[in-house]
């Protein structure tokens, strides 16, 4: 079954839901604007008169536009993963009043680009995506991140992560990742850093785990002290170290915590 017969069948399921709660509407609407997106619909044809399947796709496709919209793409084929064989696509889009991203991560087939994964997610970010391709994992094959959510305060800036999986050749998406604001590769401790801001600072250090980060240590800086956190398998965590700092330490952000040190911008 080709794109173009998948987009009939899913507007047809749009159609014959007809009298049923918005709700419901709404939901198959979102998906239906997925489909849309994901459908190949460049065709090169002589006839000047439009097929059945291309009138449904064309009525359909009009009624969405109403109350959606392509907000923001990104397209990167050199840099991703295995360079020049790797390629991905994020599309931030809006649907009624709720925002998402559409991501699709492709490899080199041998005359197309042939799709390995896709996610979607809400995106209610006021920033835009701004993507940022590099190696979160010192395996030599860059990742990427974007801006996923707007945080509380300013100064943390939240993000999604995929990493490049070499094995699989495909994109994996870090589940909790939108829980380690100002993310960093950390080179002197090759893990993940996150520099969480509040009415103090933690400067938190972790490690991917499959699908997930997990932390091993934190150094927290708050009510004019800074503790110093090892933490173990189970989660438990255990202070290593207690110091006295005046005002200006509160928003220091460490580069490693045994032996403790800052980072030098």
């Amino acid at each position: 079954m080709n794109a173009l017969e998948n987009c009939e069948m899913t507007i047809d399921s749009v159609v014959s839901s007809n009298g049923k709660k918005i709700k419901k509407m709404k939901k198959y609407l979102v998906f239906l604007f997925v489909i849309l997106l994901s459908c190949t619909t460049k065709q090169n044809k002589k006839e000047t008169q439009l097929t059945r399947q291309e009138k449904i796709i064309q009525t359909s496709n009009n009624k969405v536009n109403q109350d959606s919209e392509i907000i923001e793409t990104f397209t990167d084929s050199l840099s991703i993963g295995e360079k020049g064989k790797s390629k991905i696509q994020i599309i931030k889009y809006r649907m009624f009043d709720s925002k998402y991203v559409l991501v699709k991560f492709y490899i080199k087939g041998t005359n197309y680009w042939e799709i390995q994964n896709t996610y979607m997610y809400e995106c209610e970010a006021l920033e835009g995506l701004e993507p940022e391709i590099r190696d979160f994992n010192n395996d030599s094959f860059n990742d990427i991140t974007f801006i996923s959510l707007t945080a509380a305060r300013g100064a943390n800036e939240v993000r999604r992560l995929f990493v490049y999986d070499k094995e699989n050749k495909s994109l994996t998406s870090i589940l909790n990742s939108e829980e380690y604001p100002n993310m960093r590769y950390n080179k002197e401790l090759d893990c993940i850093d996150a520099f969480l801001v509040y009415g103090g600072t933690t400067t938190v250090f972790a490690r991917i785990q499959k699908d997930s980060l997990k932390n091993f240590a934190k150094v927290s800086n708050e009510d004019n002290y800074r503790i110093v956190y090892e933490i173990n398998k189970t989660g438990k965590e255990i202070a290593i170290r207690k110091d006295r700092i005046n005002e200006d330490g509160i928003f220091t952000r460490y580069i490693n915590y045994k032996p403790l040190r800052e980072y030098k911008e």
